[in-house]
């Protein structure tokens, strides 16, 4: 998607996000947990499925971010829960780096699923 399409808003810096953990922001008033791995960054709805609970808490580890309160896990590219007790996928959106900066389409989700 390029950057003329959607509704591009600027989430943070891409320094802002460091290995290993999640980064908890509003963008035009969805929740959204933000997270990088190697050159990849990803934002995917920031509410567990299962409890409501903010994944932005949890840790981020290959290429899932686990759900700190029950443990559940969701894979950063699909949304799909990879362990119970979740069993609902959430949303993941589109995310473009643009000279050191990150930016997310919440208006289009990448896996079809509407967020909570």
């Amino acid at each position: 998607m390029s950057a003329a399409e959607g509704h591009w808003v600027r989430a943070c810096a891409l320094d802002d996000l460091a290995e290993g953990k999640a980064l908890g922001l509003t963008i035009d008033d969805q929740d959204v947990a933000m997270a990088r791995e190697g050159d990849e960054v990803f934002a995917i709805e920031d509410q567990c499925s299962h409890a409501l609970y903010a994944l932005s808490e949890g840790a981020v580890k290959n290429c899932e971010i686990e759900c700190f309160l029950h443990g559940s896990t969701f894979n950063l590219r699909t949304g799909q829960p990879d362990g119970l007790p979740a069993t609902i996928p959430v949303a993941t959106f589109p995310v473009e780096v643009r000279n050191g900066d990150v930016y997310v389409d919440v208006t289009t989700t990448l896996n079809g699923v509407t967020p909570q």
